[in-house]
């Protein structure tokens, strides 16, 4: 495909409607005909841009001129397309070598630039797997997340960190395999823990051979494979074999991780016998136009887990549209299985299959379950996904009852649509930090979650009040810039801050100076000896709020406000951590590991380096005069 894209634009022009302005339909239109007019007849990729070039929707097509043209047909359009034709002033254009490269490209840019007229898959965490490593002479057993770059067996995707946990928790009992790091590995000189509670075979002292240690890890591959029914039957006969000889020691250790193997297969909810292959299962369902999407894993004839999914954006698209772009974008960072099994035909079934086909390097299969035990899990998922759209209405009632509560407690104009709570956390004024999270009608937005470091000149360390200030000037300022007639929803109706009257009159103070008057702030201050259930809500007018301890939005606001508490918490530990390991001469230029190793051999300390005189550091190892000389000025620049 090409690299640049072509981009084709014509000038914004706008109409006014009460007073406000609107996209001019007819300049949407016009805008598309004169792209048309340039495009080949190509299998490509769009992108439609608004007059700030933002993306609107991006699509992708067998034939480019054609597809786009269809834009132009006005009285063919949905209100939907009508209204993204209108915002568009632009387009870009990809051309590609098939279709099946657009499709992939379609679901790479969507993820990228999340759209608000694409089908989005809002929870894209990534999956969790289980890594076998094989770069040591005693392959390690753990639990992995992100790129596959280290060297070994992965095994999954488990739908969920839960699922991984438990699954490795009873691997650990049936092949006593190591999840220590390597470093603690290299330094023990006696068993850890693992070993007197039989979860690890203790390589590290020698309680095991690399012979026997490999046969307990090839075993634990056939098992993660699939092959189940070996490693019980090994099991088996070793236990019998034990107890023949009167070995009723080792017989009862065999017998607990045959126990621990029976767990594993035993506590499956989902039966996959009859399922040889990988394969991902796929059901969807809707109700009152919310969608969800039941996923199943079976990997080997075993159940890793199932997550529902509710994409965003799906108001009158299709449901097979909705289903393909949900699939798409799930395997833009999902390696995908020998075979889905879904409720449907899809009409570009076959075109899914290429692209996925191209993208795992084999062939993958796309089919529509209609018989056999392949038929029954897809039932089974497709009940899942409507008992999921039954609880997720029902938590959004809920939901939506507590804000209208809270409406009413603090006597804001309406619900609020999005809220932020902010919390600071610091030791001593120390690698201070503050966070920001994000709550609405469906609940918590971890997307939106921001940190903020505290380590301006106008902090004293420990100052909460100026910490809280400091940090609602940066939020707000950015908003202001970024958009300034508040249209993207990224506006809050209700800041909770965590602190009493001192910080609510600090925020109110930095409000003030940048004229933001509208936005209601309250604060929450913990009840006496900090006991939950007695906490007070401050107003800006001061005006004090205490609620009844059993009061369903005094729970609902406690838990917004732990949640901003957990993430501060989390964000300033990280940030110590990182701290500790830093040393002063990192940012010295020039000073790479090995002129850093030479000073802190020398000097025994970065401390010691930075109050060197210009001669000590003359003196010092593979130091020449001009590097002390830079060392000396960077410690000392108005010396």
């Amino acid at each position: 495909m090409t690299d640049t894209p072509d981009r084709f634009s014509e000038a914004t022009q706008t109409t006014t409607v009460r007073g406000k302005e609107a996209p001019d339909l007819d300049l949407g239109v016009a805008t598309i005909r004169r792209v048309v007019k340039t495009l080949p007849i190509k299998p490509g990729v769009y992108r439609m841009l608004d007059a700030a070039g933002d993306v609107l929707y991006v699509g992708k097509a067998r034939a480019l001129r054609q597809r786009v043209s269809n834009y132009t047909q006005v009285a063919q359009l949905s209100r939907r397309l009508l209204r993204m034709v209108a915002q568009t002033r632009a387009m870009e254009i990809v051309t590609t070598n098939s279709e099946s490269e657009a499709l992939l490209l379609e679901a790479q840019l969507i993820k990228r630039y999340r759209p608000p007229y694409n089908v989005l898959l809002r929870d894209d965490k990534s999956f969790p797997f289980i890594l076998l490593r094989e770069d040591h002479d005693f392959p390690r057993i753990s639990k992995h997340r992100g790129a596959r770059a280290a060297k070994g067996q992965y095994y999954g995707p488990f739908a969920s960190a839960g699922a991984v946990n438990a699954t490795l928790n009873a691997l650990q009992k049936v092949f006593l395999l190591r999840s220590c790091t390597d470093s603690f590995f290299a330094n023990r000189d006696r068993p850890c823990l693992l070993y007197q509670i039989k979860r690890c075979s203790a390589p590290c002292v020698g309680r095991i051979d690399g012979v026997g240690y490999a046969e307990l890890a090839a075993d634990a591959k056939g098992f993660l494979s699939g092959r189940t029914h070996e490693a019980q039957k090994k099991l088996a006969g070793a236990m019998q074999v034990a107890a023949e000889a009167m070995d009723f020691e080792r017989a009862a250790v065999l017998r607990d991780r045959l126990k621990a193997l029976t767990y594993i297969q035993g506590s499956q909810a989902i039966n996959a016998d009859g399922v040889t292959t990988d394969a991902d299962v796929i059901a969807m369902a809707t109700d009152g136009g919310a969608v969800c999407v039941q996923l199943f894993f079976i990997r080997g004839g075993q159940n890793w887990g199932h997550r529902s999914f509710f994409p965003s954006h799906t108001d009158g698209v299709d449901e097979a549209e909705v289903l393909q772009s949900f699939i798409a974008q799930l395997y833009e960072d999902l390696p995908p299985p020998k075979e889905l099994l879904l409720d449907r035909t899809l009409p570009e079934a076959d075109l899914l299959a290429d692209a996925l086909s191209e993208r795992a390097g084999r062939r993958v299969s796309v089919r529509h379950a209609q018989r056999g035990p392949a038929r029954r899990l897809v039932e089974q998922a497709q009940r899942n996904a409507e008992e999921a759209i039954q609880r997720r209405r029902a938590e959004t009632t809920t939901q939506a009852k507590l804000l209208r509560e809270l409406a009413e407690l603090f006597d804001l104009d309406a619900p609020p649509a999005r809220i932020e709570i902010y919390d600071n956390s610091h030791i001593q004024g120390t690698n201070a930090l503050g966070a920001m999270v994000v709550a609405g009608p469906e609940g918590f937005q971890k997307g939106q979650y921001r940190k903020f470091n505290m380590d301006g000149p106008e902090i004293t360390p420990g100052d909460d009040f100026a910490m809280m200030k400091s940090m609602l000037n940066r939020r707000f300022v950015r908003l202001d810039r970024e958009d300034p007639d508040r249209e993207s929803g990224t506006w809050p109706d209700l800041c909770l801050i965590d602190g009493g009257k001192g910080q609510v009159a600090a925020v109110m103070a930095a409000l003030e100076d940048l004229g933001v008057a509208d936005v209601a702030i309250v604060g929450v201050a913990k009840g006496p000896d900090r006991n939950a259930g007695r906490e007070t809500f401050h107003l800006p007018s001061g005006r004090e709020i205490t609620l009844p301890p059993n009061a369903p939005v005094l729970f609902f606001l406690q838990r917004l406000r732990d949640e901003a508490h957990r993430f501060a918490i989390g964000a300033h530990r990280a940030k110590r951590s990182k701290s500790i390991t830093q040393s002063l001469l990192d940012d010295v230029p020039g000073i790479g590991p090995a002129r850093k190793k030479a000073l802190l051999m020398h000097f025994g300390t970065s401390r010691s380096v930075k109050g060197a005189t210009l001669q000590d550091l003359e003196n010092a190892p593979g130091i020449s005069r001009l590097m002390a000389l830079a060392i000396w000025q960077h410690f000392h620049p108005n010396g």
